[in-house]
C-alpha cells in the first residue's frame, strides 16, 4: 500500500439499499435470520477505489446464503440479509475494530492495536482479501469510515435488534440464527476422514442451551451430514453481541461448507444447491416446531 497516496471519495448512501428483509411481519417460530455476509451490492466509488477485481472482492463472500435459507423464512422465520459486500463493511464485527493505520486522517484517540482482527487486516473495514492482497493502494478518509459505519453498519443492527426484541415479546424468547458458509479448504485440512459440512458455533456452549444446537445437530446428521460444534469457528460479534441469556436471547451461528452448494472459483451454484438448502431449511424449521414446546 502506498504511505502517501489519498483516496479521499464519498459514497452516495441516498441509492443504496442496505439490507432486505423477508416475513418479519408473521413470524410462526420463536427464531430471527441473519445473513450478513451474503451482500454483492458493491457502491461504485468503492469499485473506483479498489485495486482488486470484483471476483477478487467477492472471495469473502458467503454467495447464496440468503438465497439458501429463503425457504425457512418463507415458512415464518424473520430474514434480515445484508446488499452490501464485507468488503466494504463488515456487521459481523464491533464497529471499534478500525485500523488506525487505514487512515490518513485518523483521530489520535482511535488506538486498535488491541484488536487481533485489525492487525491482520480484517477489522469492520477490511484492509485485506485472502490471501493477503490489499483492497487498496493508498489511505482512506477517516470521514468516510465514519460515513460507511453511520449509513450501513448501524441501520442493520438497528434493524436486527428490533426484530430479535420483537420476537422476544411474541414469543418470550428469540434464539438468533446467524447464516454462514466456510470455505472447503479449511473443511478439508482438518484431518478427519469425511469433509466437514456444518459448524455450529455456539461459543463454547454458551451462547444458547445445548438441547437447541444438539437439536439442530442431529436433524443435520440425520440427513447425513457430518455436523462439529465450534470447530473450525465458535463465534463471531453478532453471535457473542447479541446472547443475552438474561433476557431470553439466545444466538446459534451456521456455517455450511461451500463447496457442499457452490462452485467457488466462479460464484455459481451447483445442482444439489436446492437439495442443501431443503435440508438445512428442513432442520432450522423442525428447530422451530421443537422451540415452540422449548419453553412450555
Amino acid at each position: 500500500m502506498a504511505q502517501d497516496k489519498k483516496l479521499d471519495f464519498r459514497v452516495d448512501y441516498k441509492k443504496l439499499p442496505v439490507f432486505e428483509e423477508y416475513n418479519v411481519r408473521d413470524a410462526a417460530f420463536p427464531i430471527v435470520l441473519s445473513s450478513p455476509h451474503s451482500g454483492t451490492l458493491f457502491p461504485p466509488a468503492f469499485l473506483e477505489n479498489t485495486v482488486l477485481s470484483l471476483e477478487e472482492l467477492r472471495s469473502s463472500e458467503d454467495c447464496f446464503m440468503t438465497e439458501m435459507v429463503r425457504p425457512a423464512s418463507d415458512a415464518g422465520i424473520p430474514l434480515l440479509s445484508m446488499n452490501i459486500p464485507r468488503t466494504f463493511i463488515d456487521v459481523n464485527r464491533d464497529k471499534i475494530e478500525l485500523d488506525e493505520n487505514m487512515f490518513f486522517d485518523a483521530p489520535k484517540s482511535l488506538n486498535s492495536a488491541g484488536s487481533r482482527r485489525c492487525r491482520v487486516g480484517l477489522g469492520v473495514l477490511h484492509r485485506i482479501v485472502y490471501p493477503n492482497k490489499n483492497i487498496y493502494d493508498g489511505k482512506l478518509s477517516y470521514t468516510e469510515a465514519v460515513e460507511r459505519i453511520k449509513n450501513v453498519y448501524d441501520p442493520y443492527h438497528k434493524r436486527l435488534k428490533q426484530l430479535v426484541d420483537k420476537c422476544v415479546r411474541q414469543f418470550g424468547f428469540c434464539l438468533l440464527i446467524d447464516c454462514h458458509s466456510m470455505p472447503s479448504m479449511i473443511c478439508n485440512i482438518m484431518n478427519d476422514d469425511k469433509p466437514l459440512d456444518f459448524c455450529l458455533c455456539t461459543l463454547f456452549d454458551e451462547s444458547c442451551p445445548t438441547q437447541m444446537s444438539e437439536f439442530l445437530s442431529r436433524t443435520l446428521e440425520a440427513r447425513d451430514y457430518r455436523v462439529e460444534f465450534n470447530r473450525p469457528y465458535a463465534g463471531a460479534y453478532i453471535a457473542f453481541n447479541y446472547c443475552q441469556p438474561r433476557k431470553n436471547i439466545y444466538t446459534l451461528q451456521i456455517e455450511v461448507n461451500r463447496a457442499l452448494y457452490a462452485d467457488e472459483k466462479n460464484y455459481a451454484k451447483k445442482a444439489s444447491f436446492q437439495k442443501v438448502s431443503n435440508d438445512l431449511c428442513g432442520a432450522i424449521q423442525a428447530l422451530g416446531n421443537f422451540l415452540l414446546d422449548f419453553r412450555k
